[in-house]
């Protein structure tokens, strides 16, 4: 009972002070829509680093369940937040202007997030940058219009066609197995990386990433190691997108989803598992194994 009216306490504060803030703050932090963001990266050769809310916890110095916190990643995510590269597109979640974009459920979230984490965005975002929007890889499930979410994941699509891909993953991650996401590109390796605190073999991955041509595009989804990566790729010339939960989105878009589901190729670990799952073409494309 004591959690609950704890639990009712916070909800309704965190709605008072993000009307409060709403109303009331002179400045706040621009985010492109998800339309304006994949025209970018269609349009150009641009690279792209996504922040959402477990990149601005690790970065104000707390764990999060797939990466604990250290003072070395949150100086790196403090240096990538403030958008000093014209190249690298780094995105935010839209949850400055207003919140009616997403299902009620997510708009309470972010406004508890808001609640605990405002102070951070403020502090190390750049006021004078346009960021991307992180939606942009998490464009079905918690919006309240999903009308224009295939057209979206079609963009993205586009994105990939004609690429030579290289994806740097988590060992259940599976992007792209099982799903036409990548059906158009011109060929798919991966690097399979630990699921959880892959920070600690990051010299590891960029060694193996590092091996490759710059004729590459590389697609990240590594949870909070991927920002510091996908920086110290984009700055050695390679053009590098941060995917993060794109395929997870896009296989619950397929389902018709209206709520999370797990996905069966998540628990799919190992080389005699993915031969049982009949995963053939996903073992051929790995080029490494980072354990």
């Amino acid at each position: 009972m004591i959690v609950q009216i704890k639990q009712s306490v916070k909800k309704v504060l965190a709605s008072v002070v993000y009307q409060i803030y709403h109303n009331c703050l002179p400045v706040k932090i621009r985010v492109h829509s998800v339309d304006e963001t994949l025209d970018e990266l269609l349009a150009t050769d641009k690279s792209m680093v996504r922040f959402g809310d477990g990149e601005i916890v690790v970065l104000s110095g707390k764990n999060i369940y797939f990466q604990a916190a250290s003072p070395e990643i949150s100086a790196g995510l403090k240096r990538i937040i403030q958008y000093e590269h014209a190249g690298l597109m780094v995105t935010l979640p839209d949850i400055f202007d207003s919140l009616e974009m997403y299902i009620p459920s997510s708009r309470a979230f972010w406004k508890d997030h808001l609640l605990f984490f405002r102070r951070v965005y403020y502090r190390y975002c750049n006021p004078q940058k346009y960021y991307y929007n992180t939606s942009v890889s998490r464009c079905y499930l918690t919006l309240a219009d999903q009308s224009e979410s295939g057209k979206w994941f079609e963009k993205f699509r586009q994105v990939f066609r004609d690429k030579r891909l290289v994806l740097v993953e988590g060992s259940t991650a599976h992007n792209g197995v099982g799903n036409d996401l990548f059906s158009e590109a011109a060929c798919v390796q991966r690097i399979v990386c630990p699921p959880r605190n892959a920070y600690a073999v990051r010299d590891r991955i960029l060694e193996e990433c590092l091996k490759f041509d710059r004729d590459r595009l590389f697609l990240f989804a590594l949870g909070v190691t991927a920002k510091a990566l996908v920086e110290e790729l984009f700055l050695k010339g390679y053009r590098v997108i941060d995917i993060g939960n794109l395929d997870m989105e896009y296989e619950w878009f397929l389902r018709k989803a209206t709520t999370k589901e797990p996905i069966p190729k998540h628990s799919v670990v190992g080389r005699e598992a993915n031969e049982k799952a009949g995963y053939g073409e996903y073992l051929s494309q790995i080029v490494c194994y980072i354990e």
